[in-house]
């Protein structure tokens, strides 16, 4: 007996210290979702998620250790009832709970759950007792179904959505083409110097065709004559215009020589 008695305060005791542990970490994880979610991560979070998983898992062996015993077979009979407040409950609960009455035992030495609940179970259990071995292999092949279309549906959601990136991410022109057509219109950079066919001559910007001579005047030659007036007329293919108030006639200060034939048909 007392061989049982002492394995069953060191059970109690190991199983407190890993209750403590979980009661840590799980004060440290909410205290931080509380007050620093704003720098809170997700890598951060998953870690204190792998803590608490360990330490159930740490937990759950110690429970099913061999020389652990059965704690169900253990009976928790309350001693002393009292409204008054008692202090040193108040230390072993951190003050959760400050007196020992009637009310709250029934709540903190329950071993089943509440009648409500464990209708629910037994209702459940009964429905469960109820579908055969086929209609269970049916059920589950089509939750299987239905969980692998599922997948399949976010799997080729993302697929797309990586796709779509690529796309936009991906470059449509050649930087090196745009450069040297830039270049080209705005500078002229790369465009040939080779002339036209059947244009003689250098051609100067802005006077397109000025090299060019009209049918009829090509036997025409302006001279300059001394004495001349030096004021600007307007010219037209090589051949000075008559002035306003001219009409017909040729300014004097223009000599021309014309090949024609010596004499005129209707020449008297």
């Amino acid at each position: 007996m007392q061989r049982e008695e002492k394995q069953l305060e060191l059970s109690l005791e190991a199983l407190i210290s890993q209750v403590a542990d979980l009661k840590n970490s799980l004060v440290s994880f909410i205290y931080k979702l509380e007050n620093e979610y704003d720098r809170l991560t997700w890598p951060s979070v998953l870690d204190n998620f792998a803590l608490l998983s360990g330490q159930l898992n740490t937990l759950n062996k110690v429970l099913k250790h061999e020389k652990t015993p059965l704690l169900r077979n253990q009976v928790i009979i309350p001693l002393v009832l009292s409204p008054d407040r008692d202090e040193e409950l108040m230390r072993q609960t951190e003050g959760r709970v400050p007196v020992f009455s009637h009310e709250v035992v029934p709540d903190h030495l329950r071993t089943k759950p509440d009648p409500e609940v464990e209708e629910q179970e037994k209702q459940l259990s009964t429905d469960a007792a109820r579908i055969g071995a086929d209609v269970a292999q049916k059920q589950i092949q089509s939750l299987n179904k239905m969980c692998s279309n599922l997948l399949e549906k976010i799997n080729k959601e993302d697929r797309e959505s990586e796709s779509g990136g690529i796309r936009q991410n991906k470059q449509t022109f050649n930087p090196a083409d745009t450069n040297a057509l830039v270049a080209a219109v705005a500078f002229g950079k790369g465009l040939s110097n080779r002339r036209p066919p059947g244009v003689t001559g250098p051609v100067q910007s802005g006077q397109p065709g000025g090299n060019s001579i009209m049918a009829g005047a090509s036997a025409m030659q302006q001279v300059q004559m001394p004495g001349a007036q030096s004021q600007s007329q307007p010219m037209l293919g090589g051949v000075q215009m008559p002035q306003a108030g001219q009409p017909g006639k040729m300014p004097s200060g223009i000599k021309t020589n014309i090949k024609s034939a010596s004499m005129h048909p209707y020449q008297r």
